[in-house]
């Protein structure tokens, strides 16, 4: 056992980990959970649920309609289909085939769709039938067929073995640039991210998880889906985000998969209603894709929940790192995970392993990797003597000051955020008198901590806080304006802030 494994096995079942299994594709993974966990519940959906067996009876028969129409090992099948059984059971399908599902998130125009059919060199459609008619134009256009998520095939068709190397998905990034991409992910990157997400806690087999994020999003897929059903649990699939409380209360999840913006709401209408509005079967949440405030793992900490930060990419088929030790190291995106190599060079993490992709389909003029190997992940990082990874940022948001210093945002707004009154806040450089350039801050405050001061005093504490924490700061690094504002920042559909535009 590596030391890495050793550190994430100090916070796990030692039957559980000897059951753990790292699979070779997902065909291999999904035959054998089938087996493993056949009659017991893999997906519950509008009020329907499905057993691993039943489920793979519709693979198989869908898998039977998608070979009908050239599906073979290597085909890029874009999938179109919106959280739901239909979703899970097109993905299988297709990578059990030995195809490689193109994951289209499905709020895409038939514009975007024909796009990623020419750019992605798909053969073959699979949507929903409510998203069938996006795909017209992608289907005239490129002469592509389209298959509905409910086609069954005359006789069902068996799984395909493919291979550790085989290509398995394509999934949307922003990459370290910004841009919107495909990173094509291998059936070993996959598989590699769905066991990594079975590391550092207990109570691994078995669990109930609740989705609420895209299954479009790696995180959705990877740590939400693909970790689930690996282990045997259940996935609760709720349709309408609207009713994740009313959900939650019926289905009585222990494993949630949140981004920090879901989770700090959840804490302050638990707050607000004086009771856990996540449910008292809760033991995890699982957090990521954003930075996640320690204030938010001490508070679920007094709840009985585990808040579990993380950090990754879509490029590292999700994982990277999770922190099983979140009370003590609660600014850390935790230890790596095994079968990756982790460098810092000029500040900067590279990352090479087994979780990588293989690059961005389509974008053969552009690629994050250096000539021998290692991704450049763009995020600002820093190892403890522990071996815990910390975050401080990423290099493209960088504000280089008029003296020449360097200052990175987000290591900024990690000290503001230690202020239990600030819910979320950015840091970015603004023009002052005269068209100085300086340093500001705008803060959202925490309502619920908000709430419990003397309102005709709540504002100046608030504004205290933030100035004790300014004036600690080394001079060039202290901001020189503070806005506290009325209503959230603007966010992405993951829930990330959307940061201001840098001053030229």
């Amino acid at each position: 056992m590596t030391d890495t494994m050793k550190q994430f096995a100090a916070y796990m079942d030692e039957a559980e980990l000897r059951q753990l299994r790292l699979y070779e594709d997902v065909t291999a993974m999904w035959t054998d959970v089938v087996a493993r966990f056949g009659d017991k519940p893999a997906v519950e959906d509008s009020g329907r649920q499905y057993t691993y067996r039943e489920l793979e009876q519709t693979v198989a028969s869908l898998r039977a309609a998608l070979q009908k129409q050239g599906c073979a090992p290597g085909t890029r099948v874009g999938l179109l289909a919106e959280n739901s059984v239909d979703f899970v059971a097109g993905f299988l399908a297709v990578t059990t085939l030995g195809g490689v599902a193109a994951v289209l998130p499905p709020h895409l125009p038939a514009e975007a769709v024909l796009g990623c059919g020419m750019k992605f060199g798909l053969r073959l459609l699979l949507a929903t039938p409510t998203l069938a008619p996006v795909c017209a134009m992608a289907s005239e256009k490129l002469g592509l067929p389209v298959v509905t998520t409910d086609a069954r095939g005359d006789a069902p068709v068996p799984a395909v073995s493919c291979g550790e190397k085989a290509p398995c998905a394509i999934m949307f990034t922003g990459g370290t640039t910004g841009k919107s991409k495909g990173a094509l992910l291998s059936n070993g990157a996959v598989m590699h991210g769905t066991y990594y997400g079975t590391l550092g806690y207990r109570g691994v087999f078995g669990a109930r998880y609740l989705l609420v994020l895209p299954l479009s999003h790696v995180f959705g897929l990877i740590r939400n889906l693909m970790t689930c059903l690996s282990t045997g649990g259940t996935l609760f699939i709720c349709r309408n985000n609207q009713d994740m409380f009313r959900d939650i209360a019926a289905f009585r999840p222990t494993v949630l998969v949140l981004v920090p913006a879901l989770a700090e709401m959840a804490m302050n209408l638990s707050k607000k209603f004086k009771r856990n509005m996540l449910g008292e079967d809760l033991k995890y949440i699982i957090c990521g894709a954003a930075a996640v405030p320690p204030y938010l793992i001490r508070e679920y900490d007094k709840m009985g929940v585990g808040l579990l930060p993380g950090y990754g990419l879509t490029e590292s088929a999700n994982l990277v790192s999770g922190n099983p030790a979140n009370l003590e190291k609660p600014d850390s995106v935790g230890i790596p995970y095994p079968d990756q190599e982790l460098r810092i060079v000029d500040g900067e993490l590279w990352l090479k392993g087994k979780n990588m992709m293989d690059g961005y389909v389509g974008e053969e003029g552009e690629t994050a990797f250096t000539e021998d190997g290692w991704f450049r992940t763009g995020d600002l990082a820093r190892f403890d003597d522990d071996g815990f990874l910390y975050i401080v940022g990423r290099s493209k948001e960088i504000i280089v000051l008029p003296s020449g210093e360097n200052v990175s945002p987000a290591e900024l707004e990690a000290k503001f955020l230690e202020c239990p009154l600030v819910q979320d806040c950015q840091v970015f450089e603004d023009y002052a008198e005269q068209g100085r350039r300086i340093l500001a801050l705008e803060v959202v405050p925490r309502a619920v901590e908000m709430a419990k001061l003397p309102p005709e005093s709540a504002s100046a504490q608030l504004t205290q806080a933030l100035e004790k924490i300014n004036a600690a700061l080394p001079p060039f690094e202290r901001v020189s304006r503070i806005t506290v504002r009325t209503s959230d920042f603007e966010r992405t559909k993951s829930m990330k802030i959307v940061r201001y535009r840098k001053c030229k």
